[in-house]
Formats: structure tokens, C-alpha cells, sequence
């Protein structure tokens, strides 16, 4: 096998798993066996044992020595961090909004915020759809590259706000999405801040709901580390 197949095999291991990361498919706690993943994604065990190394340096994934590997839990203090990053760059780019919108961009918009609307929408298109209206957001003030640096960062920021869309339904979003657009698109700048800032910042709510009913989903202080039955179990 060459250099650039191991590469491209590694980075197709290393993005599937931290998509099913991100999306819930193996939730907070998981335990992840190098064998087991190998085999369901039909590579050897070393593309799987490095892309675990660079999710752990992410911090999405925490290994114990002699125990295994687990998806991490949601760490609150990277949801804050991230969420500062998120809402500082997404609030500075609004300062550059010109007075003259880019009709396509502005279009996107109209239709994402149309297709977030359907009745029959579920969370995880909603969730792309969020995306791609924020992402669209900073195209409009001509920082739409910066998007890739903020996705970067939020890792345990997207699974908070996946798991808060289990405690609440989108529409809420949504009217708040269509508000700071009508601010953003009549020039309002003042208003859409003001909007962005207290909807960017609902998650923190959401996030105390799931922790009320699911606190083995978070970090805590406690100190445990999984212990080794039959499998290994992170209590």
C-alpha cells in the first residue's frame, strides 16, 4: 500500500469517526475497541489507533491506560470556550456587513430559512441547515473562511447543542434565525448583535436540561475511570 492510500485511508477513518462523534452515533461514554472498528470500516487497526490519537488531542475521545478508549463526555469548560470563540467571531463579522448584500448569498438564506420551517424537518438536517445559515451569515460580511476555524473548535460545543435539540423543538431556533436575518438584511446591525448574541447563547439553557436528566453525559470531578468487566464500563 503506498504513502498517499495509508494517508487518504487515515483521513477517511479519522473524519467518519469523528462524525459519528459529533452526531450522537456513538454517544458520550462509548467504549471504542480498535478491533471492532477496524472491522466495521474495513481497515487495519493502525488508521483507526491514529485517528483515535488525533480525536483524544481534540478531546472527543479520552483514553485510559490498560482500560481502553471511550468517547469523552461533553466537557462544559470547551462548550464555554468554544461558544466564546463562536460568538466573538460571529459578532465581529457582523461589524463588516456591507450596505449592498450579495443577492445569491442572500437567496441561500431565504431558502435555508424556508427548508428549517418544515413541519417534518428532523434534528440532525435541522442541524446542517443551522450550519450552513451561519456559515452564510459570515459569507455575507466576506469572512466566510473563517467558518472552518470555528468548526474546528466546537466539537464538544456540537454535541451539547445535538443533545439540547433532544429537549426542544427547532422552531425556536428558527424564528430567531429569521429575526437576526430581517435585522442583518434591512440593516439593522444593533438589532441582529443584540439577537445573535442572545441565541447563540440558548445552548447554555439547553445544556442544563440534559445534564438535569442525563449527568453521566458530562465531565465531571469525580476522578472515576472505567473499570474492566466483560467489557470495559466508564461509570
Amino acid at each position: 500500500m503506498g504513502e498517499a492510500t495509508k494517508r487518504s485511508n487515515r483521513r477517511i477513518v479519522y473524519e467518519t469517526l469523528r462524525r459519528k462523534v459529533l452526531t450522537l452515533e456513538l454517544p458520550p461514554g462509548t467504549p471504542l475497541s480498535e478491533n471492532d472498528l477496524a472491522a466495521a470500516l474495513g481497515v487495519s487497526r493502525t488508521p483507526v489507533r491514529e485517528s483515535l490519537i488525533l480525536l483524544a488531542e481534540e478531546g472527543l475521545v479520552r483514553v485510559f491506560p490498560k482500560v481502553g478508549s471511550f468517547v469523552s463526555r461533553v466537557d462544559q469548560e470547551s462548550v464555554t470556550d468554544a461558544q466564546f470563540l463562536r460568538e466573538a467571531v460571529e459578532l465581529a463579522a457582523l461589524d463588516d456587513v456591507p450596505d449592498h448584500l450579495d443577492p445569491d448569498i442572500v437567496a441561500d438564506l431565504e431558502t435555508n430559512l424556508e427548508r428549517q420551517s418544515s413541519p417534518s424537518i428532523d434534528n440532525e438536517e435541522f442541524f446542517n441547515l443551522d450550519e450552513a445559515f451561519h456559515h452564510g451569515l459570515l459569507r455575507l460580511s466576506g469572512h466566510g473562511r473563517a467558518w472552518s476555524t470555528v468548526v474546528a473548535a466546537k466539537g464538544h460545543l456540537d454535541r451539547a447543542r445535538r443533545l439540547g435539540l433532544y429537549e426542544t423543538s427547532p422552531q425556536p431556533f428558527v424564528l430567531q434565525h429569521r429575526e437576526i436575518f430581517d435585522a442583518v438584511r434591512t440593516g439593522n446591525l444593533s438589532a441582529a448583535r443584540d439577537a445573535m448574541r442572545v441565541h447563540l447563547r440558548l445552548v447554555f439553557e439547553d445544556i442544563e436540561k440534559v445534564r438535569q436528566r442525563s449527568p453521566e453525559l458530562f465531565v465531571t470531578d469525580d476522578g472515576k475511570v472505567p473499570v474492566r468487566r466483560s467489557v470495559a464500563v466508564w461509570e
